[in-house]
């Protein structure tokens, strides 16, 4: 208590000083003298003080009344300029993720450290990345982003945990680099927080601006300039990687990394004399992989193909820098010097070395490219050699200058390739036979060549294709198969016995293929788009279940899912893609969760019903597997699908649901595996806290930190009301039935008529029974959804009323329902309620005056003879003046 109270005053005795002191430095009436003295105190008194201590004194000082209008400006100037202290980041982290109405947390949560990430939610983080990530009105953004952005990339580097690492991440990829403003190449924030990363992995042409240079007349060769220190590369590489994985926003991944591609490609295949001791290689693996994961192409693949032997720089054959090793195993980055021999210079790869980066390139295209990809780059990577080939033997180049693109250790490289791939990918290769088949055919038909190699080589493709499985003569270019089959007729006459004889197989089987494996046993052959679709939806899979795959990388595969969604494809396995889509969003991801609720929309269009039933079946729990946030994840996946469905929410289909929503938001929901866990932990806990008392040996203190009567009430409040949202003896949580009671509400607003007039009045008398007998002052919540429900329900029917719609019922117990929520408004214990209340029975009331006024209006507009009477007021009881033979004439009666 103690404690509590001299913090109390600390704080009230730095206010006052700020007070005091502002007033002096600030006063309009002060002399010029005496402000600047002032204001040399004022700031000398800032520097000493603790930037959290500031921030909660500012706050509590801008408040209208605290301080007069003069000094509330300067206060709230200093506010906005304390990111940009020393440790204002992480100051003004901390302070909105203590004060922010959305981090309350339970008492028996409150002993967790902050950086773990208990008290960091979704709305706060929003609140703070838009505090630090943009400039104030005072500051330029240049200032500005120079002087946070030491602070976010040094959080970046996960010292201070993984939760914080994480909200900086988002604050630099969402809040700056992720916005055009500031996240575009050139502006400030692209410049202060991107290009540190960036231009440590891949220096600028030029240098560095703060790289080690040499000022000297004298140069000496033999000591290499360090563009990039190993300790920097090493730190660049692992903040982007954090920045990369930490959120999913496949857009900023793919413009961080494409620059990177083949330093990336250099550092990831690094072979060092001591392997194992650097990260640098692995990480770079890993954002290598990220990269051609949301940027996979055959273009791609040929740039990685055609750089194997990539060691830095912009220059392929006289690089401006390279990346080096240290005496200690180390990667670094020095500047080559193209003055006689270097030990700076690259150096050409051996064979051992080459035969490792191959494998290394086989592995990223296995796990990273598709089908069509890999046979595009085997195509190039084939005409490229056999073009080479043919020109050497006919001796049309006879001497190259050593600075063409002829590379021998290139041209190496890219056999090796080649024989990699057809030994690695025959299936891949050969599942787009056309290009191969043009290829084969054309060298083939050159009978003029007399290289034996390439017409093997040839052959070899051509027997890859026409036996894989699936093969059809028929299905393929007339023309194409005439010209083959003409040149293997005249290779099987060859003098070379081993061509002739695979030349006169290969024919015979090409000759009777169709025979050999009947098309009906095949089956119709697919069309294009069945194909890129299978494989799409391959990818998709891939990317999204496979263990390792960072956010951005299963982002992307639910955008290749959205996309087959969305082009209504036939490939899609509707049951399977919405247990994928279940798993995904029982995980709690919160980026993720936001894609995965958007696909169950775009499903709900096509299959509502399959839809419905899946996200009902998580969300009841009938199993009792599913922990309470899984479910609110669900009932908000609902939500978003019946809002999306509009007035096709009719059927089987809504009153499923609608029966569902009752059933969950009853009082009458028993779960008997949750009562005999309840019962477990209940006794656990009796079990320890005996145990305590029996350490103490008597009642056990309370060690908590010491706190005000008032504090010490409003948290046993607090604590009260959080524990009574639990189910008790089996009971049906709170949180539960007030998500159930929001969602039925939606859906009465969304399509009253879907849900039927039963149904509707279930959900209407289920909402006041709440309210008239379930006050209890943790079920405010429930009451406030149940307030809100007969809201949606008034809604519901007034806009049946203004479009002309006949329901067929309205509101027959309208004096019942006004009289509960007259009570609840003047006797609930939750405010909130009390004000939904009242705002519901002035719109009950509006709704009241605006159906009898315009039944009115269309009696007086119609002119109809039939109707002569006022709602409620029998003055015709014998249906005078109806019909065209009434002859009795109007009577004037007295009523009371």
């Amino acid at each position: 208590m103690e404690q509590k109270q001299n913090a109390t005053n600390a704080r009230q005795r730095l206010m006052q000083s700020i007070l005091d002191l502002g007033n002096k430095a600030f006063h309009p009436d002060a002399t010029e003298e005496s402000r600047q003295e002032g204001q040399r105190e004022f700031d000398e008194f800032l520097q000493r003080t603790k930037t959290i201590n500031l921030i909660g004194a500012f706050n509590i000082l801008i408040r209208p009344g605290y301080t007069p209008p003069w000094l509330r400006t300067k206060l709230v100037e200093l506010l906005t300029l304390m990111p940009l202290r020393p440790d204002g980041v992480r100051a003004t982290l901390e302070f909105v993720f203590s004060v922010h109405p959305s981090s309350t947390i339970k008492l028996s949560e409150a002993a967790v450290p902050q950086k773990k990430g208990a008290n960091i939610t979704h709305e706060a983080l929003e609140m703070a990345s838009r505090l630090i990530s943009t400039p104030p009105a005072t500051v330029g953004p240049d200032k500005w982003y120079a002087g946070i952005s030491p602070q976010l990339l040094g959080l970046l580097d996960g010292g201070e945990g993984p939760e914080l690492m994480k909200v900086v991440s988002y604050i630099i990829g969402f809040g700056i680099l992720g916005r055009k403003a500031s996240g575009a190449p050139g502006t400030a924030g692209w410049k202060f927080l991107a290009e540190p990363m960036l231009q440590r992995i891949k220096p600028p042409a030029e240098g560095l601006s703060d790289s080690q240079e040499d000022d000297s007349d004298v140069i000496d060769l033999s000591i290499e300039m360090v563009l990039v220190s190993p300790g920097d590369l090493a730190t660049a590489i692992r903040r982007l990687h954090s920045l990369v994985v930490s959120h999913p926003n496949p857009g900023l991944c793919k413009r961080l990394l494409a620059p990177l591609l083949l330093p990336l490609w250099a550092l990831s295949s690094w072979q060092g004399s001591k392997p194992g001791e650097d990260k640098v290689p692995s990480t770079s693996s890993e954002l290598l992989k990220i990269f051609l994961k949301l940027s996979s192409s055959s273009n791609t693949l040929l740039v990685l193909v055609h750089n194997l032997s990539y060691a830095g720089g912009y220059d392929k054959q006289n690089p401006e820098w390279i990346y080096a090793e240290t005496d200690r195993g180390e990667i670094q980055v020095v500047k080559t010097r193209h003055i006689g021999a270097s030990a700076s210079e690259p150096r050409p790869l051996a064979l051992d070395q080459i035969q490792q980066k191959v494998t290394k390139v086989m592995d990223l295209v296995a796990s990273s490219f598709s089908d069509a990809d890999i046979s595009t780059a085997f195509i190039d990577l084939l005409g490229r050699w056999l073009k080479s080939s043919q020109n050497y033997r006919r001796g049309e180049v006879i001497i190259q200058e050593s600075s063409t693109n002829d590379d021998p250790v290139e041209q190496l490289t890219e056999v090796k390739l080649l024989q990699s791939m057809m030994e690695k990918f025959p299936e891949k290769l050969a599942s787009q036979p056309k290009h191969i088949l043009e290829l084969a055919s054309q060298v083939l038909a050159d009978t003029g060549t007399e290289d034996d190699e390439v017409i093997e080589v040839a052959l070899s493709l051509l027997n890859m294709v026409i036996t894989v499985p699936g093969f059809q003569k028929s299905r393929a270019d007339t023309t194409i198969i005439e010209r083959i089959e003409s040149a293997l007729d005249a290779l099987s006459r060859r003098e070379n016995p081993e061509i002739s004889r695979t030349a006169a197989n290969l024919g015979m089987l090409l000759r009777f293929r169709d025979q050999i494996e009947e098309a009906s046993d095949i089956g119709s052959a697919p069309t294009d788009r069945q194909v890129e679709d299978r494989k799409t939806y391959n990818l998709a899979i891939s990317y999204i279940t496979q263990a390792d795959s960072p956010p951005p990388v299963k982002f992307e595969g639910l955008n290749l899912l959205s996309g087959l969604i969305t082009s209504q494809s036939p490939i899609l396995d509707i049951p399977g893609t919405l247990v994928l889509l279940s798993t995904l969003i029982a995980d709690g991801e919160d980026y993720i969760n936001l894609q995965v609720i958007k696909l169950y929309t775009l499903l709900a269009g096509k299959h509502p019903k399959a839809v419905t039933k899946e996200l009902l079946d998580h969300y009841v729990d009938p199993n009792e597997t599913a922990t309470v946030d899984t479910r609110l994840r669900f009932g908000e996946a609902l939500l978003q699908v019946i809002e999306r469905l509009g007035e096709t929410f009719t059927g089987d289909a809504a009153q499923q649901v609608g029966d569902a929503l009752v059933s969950v938001a009853g009082r009458r929901g028993h779960r008997p595996k949750t009562e005999a866990r309840q019962a477990r932990e209940e006794e656990a806990r009796r079990r320890k806290h005996k145990e305590a008392e029996d350490a103490w040996d008597g009642e056990v203190p309370d060690l908590s930190d010491d706190m005000t009567e008032e504090e010490r009430a409003r948290n046993e409040i607090l604590a009260r009301i959080v524990e009574g949202w639990e189910s008790k003896r089996g009971t049906e949580d709170v949180r539960i039935r007030a998500s159930a009671l929001s969602v039925l509400g939606s859906a009465i607003e969304t399509n009253i008529a879907g849900l039927g007039p039963a149904l509707i009045s279930t959900a209407v008398d289920l909402a006041v029974n709440i309210l008239q007998l379930e006050r209890e002052e943790e079920k405010g919540i429930l009451r406030r959804a149940a307030v809100l429900l007969v809201l949606s329900f008034v809604k519901a029917l007034n806009g049946a009323r203004q479009v002309g719609r006949k329901l067929g019922f309205g509101l027959a117990a309208r004096e019942d329902i006004s009289r509960t929520l007259g009570y609840v408004a003047e006797t609930d214990v939750d405010g909130l309620v009390r004000e939904h209340a009242r705002d519901v029975m002035e719109s009950l009331e509006n709704w009241e005056i605006t159906r009898l006024t315009a039944e009115g209006v269309r009696e007086v507009e119609s002119g109809s003879p039939d109707l002569t009477r006022l709602v409620g007021l029998e003055v015709n009881p014998e249906g005078v003046g109806k019909g065209k033979g009434a002859t009795t004439r109007p009577r004037i009666e007295e009523i009371e």
